[in-house]
């Protein structure tokens, strides 16, 4: 696992100690809001006979709710330094604490009843409502200027990663594309006599496994990451006991990450123990009901919202080129059957007429002036809903690709047809993560496959808010 800031440094105490007086703040003052919305808003009956003036009885239960709620919050490490940067990875469990923080709120307003304390139900389930904005509200506002902190201050953690190999040059993206992390790739070494990938140059590879005390001598170096698991038990004995005599965080990337991400499932037949992939979760039956439920309510909503937004960029693009509308284009869906994609029309009609299927490239001379806007904000896609009501597509999943780049990459890129076995998406995690466009698409598979391995409902909502502020590679 890797952990890049696992020392607590001042920016780490004060983000975290920020974080816990804001949850307190916002914790208190959704349950005051709710108490106000149930008692004096006039949206709801009072009961008769229930005395006036409970405010201070009841804000003195939710100061201690409050409480309950920071010891949640404490337990589903919301307090920690994140293992990713981004916001929509700790929504899932911030839900999770604000539910679980009402749950035993439930529980002590039972405990202290009394004449004067008869906590309402209707008030709970309403704050249940406005802790969770309020939560999410603040602990976003948190989070961009925490990002913008760390995006202008220097990287106090440094990394080197043993092994100059692919493994290796996507560890060093993955931990310095972040500001969250803070981390700072200080090189890497050889652990094998394999020639390094161009992603590496060779200023930043220094030496082998054998430099490596020296190496640390002259650097500072907080934390190793071994990519190579086959230097052998005895060298990793050694590095491990090197790490603990110098106070050094060591991290390994098992070796089955070069062929899979998958959970592995132990079975077995008779006496013999057999290991295999795990079942996808979209293979079983209610996972897969429990995501057209998600698509057909979020594809409603989304078009009624979206509605006024196609309906301007309809008129502009009429308005400012000639051609169609909408752009139908034929896409390999669920089990590679082909279906009709419509998009907002962004390029000249006769784009491709001269090239054949080729991808969007940067500052691509083929765009309309109104479809480099819609674009760079993903708002192209918009009518691809009416895709997800169909049943075409889904909400979130692999993005669907042209038959002519299916029937080309399924020969040159392993398990590429496995991103088939789902509709595919609207938005994707792949996309989010900026591999869209002209990206490599090996890489594209890794994350697609990776989402497939990985599906749950709370993966989905973390995508679908992720996708709101997705601008990389968006050309």
């Amino acid at each position: 696992m890797i952990r890049p800031m696992r020392k607590r440094d001042t920016f780490d105490v004060l983000a975290a100690s920020a974080a816990m007086i804001a949850d307190a703040l916002a914790v208190f003052g959704g349950f005051a809001l709710a108490i106000w919305i149930r008692f004096d808003s006039g949206w709801f009956e009072v009961p008769r006979g229930r005395p006036p003036h409970l405010y201070p009885a009841y804000l003195s239960v939710a100061g201690l709710a409050t409480l309950l709620f920071l010891a949640v919050f404490q337990a589903l490490r919301l307090y920690t330094r994140p293992q990713t940067g981004a916001f929509s990875a700790k929504i899932p469990r911030l839900i999770r604490g604000t539910g679980g923080g009402v749950l035993l709120t439930v529980i002590l307003a039972f405990a202290i009843k009394n004449e004067l304390i008869d906590f309402s139900r209707l008030a709970i389930f309403i704050a249940f409502g406005t802790v969770t904005f309020l939560v999410l509200l603040e602990r976003y506002l948190l989070f961009r200027i925490e990002w913008n902190v760390a995006r202008h201050t220097r990287k106090t953690h440094r990394v080197l990663i043993l092994g100059a190999d692919a493994v290796g040059a996507h560890l060093k993206r993955v931990l310095t594309r972040e500001p969250m992390f803070r981390s700072e790739v200080a090189g890497f070494l050889r652990t094998d006599a394999a020639a390094p990938p161009p992603e590496i140059p060779p200023r930043e590879i220094l030496g082998t496994l054998d430099d490596l005390p020296a190496l640390l001598d002259r650097e500072t170096i907080h934390q190793l990451i071994l990519t190579n698991s086959r230097i052998g038990s005895e060298r990793l004995l050694e590095l491990l006991l090197l790490c603990e005599r110098r106070l050094i965080d060591f991290n390994m990337v098992p070796d089955l990450f070069h062929l899979l991400t998958a959970p592995m499932d132990v079975q077995s037949l008779d006496d013999i123990p057999l290991l295999g992939l795990a079942r996808w979760p979209l293979d079983r039956f209610w996972n897969r009901c429990l995501k057209r439920v998600e698509d057909l309510a979020g594809a409603t909503v989304g078009l009624l919202l979206a509605a006024p937004i196609i309906a301007v960029a309809a008129v502009l693009i009429k308005t400012t080129s000639p051609g169609p509308v909408f752009y139908v284009q034929e896409r390999c869906g669920e089990n590679g059957r082909p279906f009709r994609l419509y998009k907002l029309r962004t390029m000249r009609p006769d784009a491709e007429k001269e090239t054949g299927p080729v991808f969007a490239q940067p500052d691509d001379a083929r765009r309309t002036p109104v479809g480099a806007f819609l674009r760079r904000h993903n708002l192209d896609e918009l009518p691809q809903l009416w895709n997800v009501l169909k049943g075409d597509m889904s909400l979130v999943g692999p993005r669907p690709e042209r038959p002519h780049f299916v029937e080309k990459f399924k020969t040159d890129i392993a398990r590429y047809m496995w991103r088939h076995v789902c509709r595919p998406g609207l938005t994707g995690w792949a996309q989010v993560n900026g591999l869209r466009g002209d990206t490599s698409i090996a890489e594209r598979i890794r994350y697609d496959l990776y989402y497939l391995e990985n599906w749950s409902l709370a993966f989905d909502i973390k995508i679908l808010f992720k996708t709101l502020s997705a601008r990389q590679n968006a050309y």
